[in-house]
């Protein structure tokens, strides 16, 4: 089950490959962000089976759009897009 804070990789849409970070949920869609293409302030909706959830989590507590870019991009390396390797 994915809960907020999660780190996610899109699995469809224009998106796919991305690594984001689940801010909220509601019901079936979760919304998620990625400091870059979507802010914390303005997540995209996206449907739970098309993400993959990893084992990663992130504290929301005082994070910032930078943070997260930074956070991401350390995680899953350049544009927080996943590694083949991974």
């Amino acid at each position: 089950m994915i809960a907020a804070g999660t780190v996610v990789i899109s699995g469809a849409g224009h998106d796919c490959g991305r690594a984001m970070l689940v801010v909220r949920i509601d019901g079936d869609n979760i919304f998620v962000a990625d400091g870059k293409e979507r802010k914390l302030d303005k997540p995209k909706k996206k449907n739970q089976k098309h993400v993959r959830a990893t084992n990663r989590v992130i504290c929301p507590d005082g994070l910032t759009d930078r943070k997260l870019r930074r956070t991401l991009r350390e995680l899953f390396g350049q544009d927080s897009a996943l590694q083949e390797s991974e």
